[in-house]
């Protein structure tokens, strides 16, 4: 049997943390968050790419642990605001412009109907030293006329994916755990890791 395989996320997202635990629950991999790593930084994400950001989030973290480091940069892009945008600022979009709720109820009512897609870049670190590796992926959809819908968080409950009805905030996490952009990333490390037989 393998031994299990420590990987430090670098976020404190409670939300992002739930989601890629239960995708990597099938495997022999332990995920601790940066509390759990008892690392404190704040790296300033002033990239200009989710790779960028991506890399800078976990080559901070990697400053202060042994292991392997997972960090990931999202967003989300919306047609009708311009070319990739809010994107690498869709969380500073939403608090500049009264919080998620007022920002999701905004786009809701002005620009529902436009097409939308969910990034998401990932930078792995240190499975051996000095090593990197990149995934992305994504989920397109559009902007639903509506808030709708108690999981996810974020912009979900305004995304509609391709080939649904509702919003993502409809779908259980289990089902929203096989289409999202994160899972779209996460199965290309979880897949390379297996192709390495680390998992």
């Amino acid at each position: 049997m393998k031994n299990q395989l420590t990987i430090v996320v670098a976020t404190n997202n409670q939300h992002k943390l739930k989601e890629l635990r239960e995708l990597f629950s099938p495997y022999n991999v332990k995920l601790l968050s940066l509390n759990d790593a008892n690392i404190h930084v704040n790296p300033d994400e002033n990239g200009n790419s989710y790779k960028e950001n991506a890399f800078i989030k976990a080559s901070e973290v990697a400053k202060y642990t042994k292991f392997p480091v997972m960090s990931d940069d999202s967003g989300i892009e919306i047609s009708e605001l311009g070319d990739h945008f809010p994107g690498i600022y869709s969380s500073r979009y939403a608090k500049e412009n009264g919080g998620q709720e007022v920002i999701n109820e905004f786009l809701s009512t002005n620009h529902h109907g436009s097409k939308a897609t969910f990034h998401c870049h990932i930078v792995l670190l240190n499975l051996k030293p000095g090593s990197r590796y990149d995934f992305e992926g994504i989920m397109e959809g559009k902007i639903n006329n509506k808030i709708e819908g108690e999981h996810g968080f974020g912009y979900d409950p305004i995304f509609v994916p391709d080939g649904y009805e509702h919003s993502v905030s409809i779908l259980s996490d289990e089902e929203k755990n096989s289409i999202s952009h994160r899972h779209n990333a996460t199965i290309k490390v979880i897949e390379f890791l297996k192709q390495i037989s680390l998992i």
